[in-house]
This record gives structure tokens, sequence and C-alpha cells, in this order.
């Protein structure tokens, strides 16, 4: 197949590309070399179509695609409120257009780049009430040392668990509330366009060429930049967090999975959550790292922010059932590689 890869120069998006063309697709790629991801003197691929899909004419680079693999975005949770206008630009008005020149040019298959960050703090179990959405934390909790969020309904005891596809849209940032918007453009789309798509929910992406450590850094990233720097990893709260971390290489396989077989779905918007399957706590990845980078610590800080995600783990099971896709690097093995693997600097 030939495919329309956005963001191809990103972290990512280069992974999808290596795989797609060990499986013997052909790749064409375009991005628009944010600064924000790249740096302002970062040397371009010449391979790569430079193209800014807020702006560009994106037709003409539609033909003869088979499906477009859309990984560009301004990523991370956004610093404060003011960084609202870019993502939602950058993320959502671009993927419109990029959807409208995709039903001009008749063009019915899309592969989205999502995440896990849609479901907020995911979903918990009360003793009393059952199945419910975590409470807004409270500043007194917090400053108690008392992390972890209260039942909505009575304010007691909840118990994070795993959640699914059919888990409710809770975005806590503006990056998460451009990816929901992203998913909705996408369905609007299918439904208008007799079209199919695959969201794939990436959950926690680490692995070799990661960028380093800048304002909009996944927590992997932060962490081994600190060890770069001789520092150990400061770790928020107790450093009991929830997650679930999957390597590049891993997401890069369940992208072109998905691209294989998007055709195959109903019409419509199908949604997978793309996950190792093995919960770790914020505290265990830190302390992988630094012992497999010989460092001292983590040390657990204490230090909270009320809008950070407290638990979110998801099943891995829709995209073993409906990709084949299975996670190979276990977390433990994966997160030591990091430690001493090659960042991508800006």
């Amino acid at each position: 197949m030939r495919i329309l890869l956005t963001g191809a120069a990103g972290f990512i998006a280069g992974h999808v590309a290596d795989v797609a063309r060990e499986r013997g697709h052909e790749v064409v790629g375009l991005d628009m070399w944010l600064d924000a991801a790249h740096g302002p003197d970062a040397p371009r691929d010449p391979d790569i179509i430079d193209a800014d899909l807020r702006t560009a004419t994106i037709d003409p680079h539609l033909e003869g695609i088979d499906v477009v693999c859309h990984q560009a975005a301004m990523v991370g949770n956004g610093v404060d409120a003011q960084d609202l206008p870019a993502y939602a630009e950058h993320n959502d008005a671009a993927t419109a257009r990029l959807l409208a020149a995709m039903a001009r040019a008749g063009l019915d298959r899309l592969v989205l780049a999502s995440s896990m960050v849609v479901y907020g703090d995911g979903r918990y179990d009360c003793p009393e009430h059952g199945d419910v959405p975590p409470a807004v934390r409270r500043e007194d909790d917090l400053a108690a040392g008392r992390y972890d969020p209260r039942c909505p309904v009575c304010g007691g005891d909840i118990t994070w668990r795993l959640i699914d596809e059919s888990t409710p849209f809770l975005p806590r940032t503006s990056y998460a509330a451009s990816k929901v918007a992203q998913e909705h453009f996408a369905s609007a789309w299918c439904t208008l366009e007799g079209a199919r798509a695959v969201a794939l929910r990436y959950h926690n992406v680490y692995g070799p060429g990661m960028p380093a450590d800048t304002p909009y850094s996944g927590v992997a990233a932060i962490f081994r930049s600190a060890l770069a720097r001789g520092e150990v990893p400061r770790v928020f709260e107790d450093g009991r967090q929830v997650r679930d971390f999957v390597h590049v290489r891993d997401i890069a396989l369940a992208n072109v999975l998905a691209i294989e077989q998007v055709a195959d779905h109903p019409q419509g918007l199908t949604p997978y959550n793309v996950a190792s399957g093995t919960p770790f706590t914020i505290g265990e990845m830190a302390a992988t790292l630094s012992a497999a980078a010989g460092a001292g610590g983590p040390v657990t800080t204490g230090d909270y922010r009320a809008f950070d995600v407290r638990h979110v783990v998801a099943s891995p099971q829709a995209a073993a059932d409906g990709l084949g896709f299975r996670a190979h690097v276990p977390p433990a093995e994966g997160i030591a590689e990091l430690a001493t693997a090659a960042l991508r600097t800006r």
C-alpha cells in the first residue's frame, strides 16, 4: 500500500515508517518541522515533504495514496490555558482540513494517533456506588499527602480499575481536549463520507529517539534527561501513580497493523487502546531507569499538581482481538534500555 504519513519527522512516525517499509509498504511523509518538537535549527530530511496542514494545499499529496496515517500533532499536556489555541489549531483545525482534503480525493481510510489522555483519570470502583469517575482531587487532601481521588458521590475511598474503549471521555488538559476533538472530527468524517477510521489510543510511549526534556515532554523523557544531566529523577506525589508504559516499536507495529486492516473494519471510527498490558507505577519506572543507569535515587518529592492524572491503565484486549496486536517489549526491559538510549535533542 501507499501510505501518507503526517508528522513523519517525529519520534513515533519515524518508527512507523520503518516498520511499514519493512512490511513492503511505500511511505510518503509530510511534516511542518514544528520548533517545539524539533528546534529551529533541526536538519530537514529531503525525503519528507515540508507542509503545514493548517495552511498547505494538501490535495496534491493525496494522489495515489491508499490510506492516511495521521501522526502530526502538538504533543505534551500543555503548560497552562494559554496553550489552548495552539493545540486547537495544530491538532484540530489541521485534522479537519486533512479530512476535508481526503473527502475531495475520495480517500476513505484513516489511522489516527489518539491517546489515553482522552480518558482523564480513568474509572474507579466504590464499595457503595460501584463504577464511578473520580472526584476532582481536593487541595486539602493533596496538601496532607492523600493523592488518590475520592468517590464523587460519597467522598469515600475508591480503587482504580482497568478501562476499555467504552470509557467516557474526561479530558483534563489542552492536549487531551484536542485529542477528543480529533476523534470526533474523524467520526463525523466517517459518517459523512461512508469512511473507516481506526483511532489508536496510545498509553505512555517511550523508547530510543524520544525527545529530550522540554515543557511538553512526558515523564519518561523528563527522568531520562535528568539522568543525562547527572541528576536523579524527581518523582511527584508518592510515586504510586499507575500507568502503562508501551515501547515505541510496539506503537509502530500497532499502527502498521491498523493500516493493513482498517479497510476490513466496519464503517465509522473504531478505537483501540495501545498498551503493554503491564501496569507500572511512576516510582517503579524511575527506579528502573536509575538502576539501569547506575545512578542513585530516585527522590520522591511529595510535590503535586491538582490536574495530574493519578491512575490510568487500560485493557489491551480489544486491540488483540481486532488487530491481532500484542506488545512485545516488557516495560521493565524497555525502560532499562531507555537509560542508555540516545534521545532527540533540540
